[in-house]
């Protein structure tokens, strides 16, 4: 069953990252504000991924000075929804 999801990340400059799970793999993920050529980018290049690649991959990315970022926040929702 797909599930939709509508998350607020904390310490980066997007202000919502929203996307679907199904089967524990990760679709439609859209950021609201932040850097969007980066962040198109980086939802065509996890478009169809397993949770567990987004969460492997993308946690602990840091963006600038920021100990997080856009794709580390997306890691931490991710894994926070699947339960991991």
């Amino acid at each position: 069953m797909k599930e939709h999801f509508d998350v607020r990340p904390k310490g980066v400059c997007s202000t919502k990252i929203s996307f679907d799970v199904e089967d524990g793999v990760v679709s439609h993920i859209i950021f609201t504000g932040g850097c969007n050529g980066n962040l198109k980018m980086i939802s065509k290049l996890l478009e169809g991924k397993t949770a567990d690649f987004i969460i492997d991959n993308c946690s602990g990315n840091t963006c600038g000075f920021k100990n997080t970022s856009c794709a580390d926040q997306l890691a931490k929702c991710v894994a926070e929804v699947v339960g991991r």
